[in-house]
Order: structure tokens, then sequence, then C-alpha cells
């Protein structure tokens, strides 16, 4: 609560920040009354709603002739939007990117930090473009968690916060965010998964200030949009996404393993010299003998997969060698164990009977 004498008015007005309280203005001798509204601007208490009630007389006789009966109600979305910034907010999400990015340019009302995280806030909730935010924002109760003015709320305001950060710092933003989430929810990072995948866009064939939009194999089969690749290493405790990493549409998969590989050994292989539990899932579409033999001279375990097109041998086995794994925890999955030669490598392999696979 803050306090700010008026001496021209004879009394003291009193900030209850956050929230609303009625005030008294005297005028001409009289006292009339406002209902207003406080919250921190910049750092400081500020009040940035005013409504004017009457006298004393009048507020009496609003309340003796009121039914009790509200003349008219808005309804704004509530509960989606306060449970997604109560999780921003208890990550430090804002404070993490300012403090990467800097001190904030003068002439902005808002921080690079609180702009991601309202476009991250209405991902999450309501996903729509930049231009259409301050639409959506006004459905919303959004204005109790954060006082936007309406040219903070223009598209291109966004899209400056968004320029202000670049590829260097992304990194070390999201360094630090997987580190607070890691903390913050007590993560088992004793199993992490690596998968690589690549989303179409709808960037103008002419735009060349986006170079990592590029044509390629569209796995959404979407042959006529630009294509960005996208490798993501997720918790297998909550699927949590721990580490992410871009590329241009038009190169392979695998081709990027590597870099995904040294960044994760990077960002945690001290844990996982430390505690020998560390281990690191992906798929086949990440094999080569190269990927193979980095991940293998790495202090992470790993458990991989072998396209069976390449192993004919192993499903001529027959069923009779297969053996239910566990019946409480994978019912009545059937496996065998063997060791191959594969990658450059000699491996402890574990086939699996898909009864659906088989079928086809």
């Amino acid at each position: 609560m803050s306090s700010l004498p008026i001496p021209e008015y004879g009394y003291r007005m009193w900030w209850y920040l956050d929230m609303a309280f009625i005030v008294g203005k005297k005028q001409d001798g009289k006292i009339y009354y406002y209902l207003s509204e406080s919250a921190r601007v910049n750092g400081k208490p500020r009040i940035v709603s005013q409504k004017y009630l009457g006298s004393a007389e009048e507020v009496l006789a609003r309340l003796e002739g009121s039914s009790g009966n509200p003349t008219s109600s808005e309804h704004r979305s509530f509960g989606d939007v306060c449970a997604v910034w109560s999780v921003l907010d208890r990550l430090g999400v804002i404070k993490i990117i300012d403090e990467v990015i800097g001190p904030r340019r003068s002439d902005t009302q808002v921080s690079v930090g609180t702009y991601i995280a309202l476009a991250a806030l209405n991902r999450v909730v309501a996903p729509c473009s930049k231009l259409a935010f301050s639409e959506w924002w006004d459905t919303t109760a959004g204005d109790r968690l954060v006082r936007l003015s309406a040219p903070a709320r223009d598209h291109r305001r966004f899209w400056d916060a968004m320029d202000a950060i670049s590829p260097e710092q992304l990194v070390e933003i999201e360094r630090r965010l997987s580190s607070v989430m890691v903390a913050t929810f007590n993560l088992n990072l004793s199993g992490l998964v690596l998968d690589m995948t690549n989303f179409a866009t709808y960037i103008d064939s002419g735009n060349e200030r986006a170079p990592i939009a590029q044509r390629g194999h569209a796995k959404q089969k979407r042959n006529d949009l630009r294509l960005v690749g996208l490798g993501l290493v997720v918790s297998t405790d909550g699927a949590v996404p721990l580490l992410s990493h871009a590329y241009p549409g038009n190169r392979h998969d695998a081709t990027q393993f590597a870099d995904v590989l040294a960044a994760l050994v990077t960002r945690w292989g001290a844990l996982a010299e430390n505690t020998d539990q560390l281990t690191l899932v992906y798929d086949a579409g990440q094999d080569s003998e190269a990927n193979q033999n980095a991940v293998a001279s790495s202090p992470l375990h790993f458990v991989g997969s072998l396209a069976p097109a390449q192993h004919r041998e192993l499903l001529a086995i027959p069923l009779t060698r297969y053996r239910v794994v566990d019946a409480e925890h994978f019912g009545g999955l059937r496996a065998f164990e063997t060791r191959v030669a594969a990658l450059g490598g000699d491996y402890r392999v574990l086939v699996t009977h898909s009864d659906a696979l088989h079928a086809k």
C-alpha cells in the first residue's frame, strides 16, 4: 500500500496496489467519490482507471433505489489465462529473457520478456496471429495481469521484440529456462527422447529474410510450402521440452543429429558423467555410422533403433524365441535379445513383436 499527500485538497490518497478502492476528492467544499483502480506501471504504483460515483447523497440514493441486480455484465476468459500466466511467472520467464537481452529501451512501454511471455500465453490458450492479438486480449481478463495500452498491443511491437533477440541469446534463454524447469519441477533426466521433424510455413517464396524456411521433403505432405526443421529433446518424465534445434527445411534429419548431440552434451554432459544414468532415446531416422560413433563416444547412454529392412535375418527368427517382457508394465509385449554388428559397432539388440505390423 502506498500513500501520497495532496495539500490542495486537504486529504491523503491511498493506493492499494493491484486492486479497486473508493477515494474522495474535495471540490468547492464538497466531497465527491470515485472508484479507482491501481497497478504497478514500470515498477511504480499508478492509478490506471477512475470512475465517478457522485457525492455521498448521490451514492446513498443509488443504493437505496437499487434492486441489487446488476445492470450489465462482461464475460472474460479467465481460468486458462491465469493458469498459464502463473506457470510463466513461477519460472521467471520475463526476468530471464530481460536479463539476457539487457536494459529495456526508454521508448517502449513493455519489455521484450513481457512480449515473449504474452506470445507464449496466447499460443497455449488460443493461438492467433500477432495482428489478431489485441482483439483476443480484449476477450480475456488479461488486463488484471498485465496492463497494456492499445499502442503496446500493436502487432509490430511483438515483431520488434522478437527481432531484438539474437540466435545466441535465444540459446542462452533456453538454457536458463530448461535449468529452472528441471529444478522447479524436480524433473528426472535419466531418460531423454530426441525426435526431429519439419513444419510447413506460409512464408512467401520470395521472402529472403527467412533463409531457414526452405523447400524439402514435407512430412505434412505440403510440398507447396517452405519448411522449417526442428529437433526437440524432451524428458521421459512429463515430456517437458529441454533443448531445441531449428534448421533449414531442405536438410535431412540425420545431418542435424551431431549438432543436437553436441548441444545436449554441453548442457547436460556433466550430469551424465556424475550420475551415469542419462540415456538418450532416438529413432532410426538418425541412423548413420557417423552419428552412432558420436553418441557412443559421448558420456550418454543411448537407445536407438534399426531399420528392419536392413536386418532381415532378425525378422526370420521364429516366434518361439520371443518371451513376454514384463506382463505388469507392458502387457503382452514379446521380444527376444541378441547382438548384431550395425552402424560400425557391435550392439545389444532387443527385437519386439507387433501383431499389427505382422498382419500388414
